[in-house]
């Protein structure tokens, strides 16, 4: 087999292991709420969250061709390069996770598609206008995952704040669940495309196509991976977003997934690339703030957005310089 074909291969099978560990670290964000609440118990959400996300993966190519063709110019990504960069987001997703934190994959991968563009073409390699989507994406994830969780709350609060607990805990029980599906196959819509992006990024930087497309197989087995991936659970992240950064209720497990299924779904819609663990966390602010704001675990959530800061610099940083070795090893 040539030495190329083989850089291919790896090249592939790193895109692809990042793609299940966006699922494993990133799927848990869509659960948390579900499971919190007491709606339903871990296994069940984690199968509900397998075949929504396979199935959100599916449902779409609009993002994946803006990460895979507007982010950074395909002739600066180089095979060693591209590997270097999905091994530095492998890295940080990996210790994070370990951690309990809750970053974001989509902007580990971002950064680390930029160090490895900047590594292989300079600032020319950077796409200006796939890197506005991406800070309409930052605005929309922190922005209107709070405030539409916010606004649901407060009406849940004005129109069915006086029902009878048992019943409208019965209600709210389900309107979560069906939150819950909804927020997973949006997790897919948008996170799953991203890799697809890259996977039909990188058959092309090896010559396997002469222009960018995503076929069906491309499509299903990266879906797969990340349902894959999102089997594992991610448990300490269940934890901590679910339990320790505030204590919420099915209602406001509801609204924090209803506001953050719609941002994602209208952002993927536009092939805009956003952090789904931006969305659902701020939503969970949101829909706490709804009540009363002392429900939050500050201290827990300083954390986490101080971890939030750091990944998009350290991605960047180490896939450069990974992908300027790489490229300078395997010229």
């Amino acid at each position: 087999m040539e030495l190329f074909t083989i850089a291919l291969l790896v090249a592939l099978f790193t895109v692809l292991a990042a793609e299940f560990v966006n699922g494993w670290t990133d799927a848990p964000n869509v659960i948390a709420t579900i499971v919190s609440t007491g709606v339903l118990s871990p296994r069940p959400a984690i199968a509900m969250a397998v075949i929504f996300n396979i199935l959100g993966a599916m449902g779409g190519t609009a993002v994946a061709a803006t990460v895979g063709s507007g982010i950074v110019v395909p002739s600066a990504m180089t095979l060693p390069a591209i590997t270097a960069s999905m091994l530095s987001i492998i890295a940080w997703g990996s210790m994070a996770a370990k951690l309990g934190i809750p970053v974001s994959k989509s902007h580990a991968l971002l950064a680390g598609l930029a160090g490895a563009g900047l590594a292989g073409g300079g600032w020319d390699a950077l796409l200006w206008t796939g890197w506005q989507k991406v800070g309409i994406g930052l605005v929309c994830s922190l922005g209107l995952g709070f405030l539409g969780a916010l606004i649901i709350g407060k009406l849940v609060i004005r129109f069915a704040g006086s029902s009878r607990p048992t019943p409208a805990k019965r209600n709210f029980n389900r309107l979560q669940l069906m939150s819950a599906a909804f927020m997973a196959y949006n997790h897919g819509l948008n996170d799953g495309q991203k890799f697809m992006g890259v996977f039909a990024l990188t058959m092309l930087a090896g010559g396997a196509t002469n222009v960018f497309e995503i076929p069906f197989w491309v499509i299903l087995i990266c879906a797969l991976t990340m349902g894959i991936g999102t089997s594992f659970g991610g448990w300490r992240i269940i934890e901590t977003v679910g339990m320790k950064m505030a204590r919420i209720t099915s209602w406001q497990g509801f609204a924090a997934q209803t506001s953050a299924s719609f941002t994602i779904f209208g952002a993927s819609h536009f092939g805009i690339p956003l952090s789904t663990t931006h969305t659902i966390t701020t939503g969970i602010v949101g829909a706490s703030a709804a009540k009363r704001t002392y429900d939050i675990r500050w201290g827990v959530m300083r954390r986490i957005v101080a971890a939030w800061a750091l990944t998009f610099p350290c991605c960047a940083i180490l896939a450069f310089f990974a992908a300027l070795a790489a490229n300078r090893l395997f010229p």
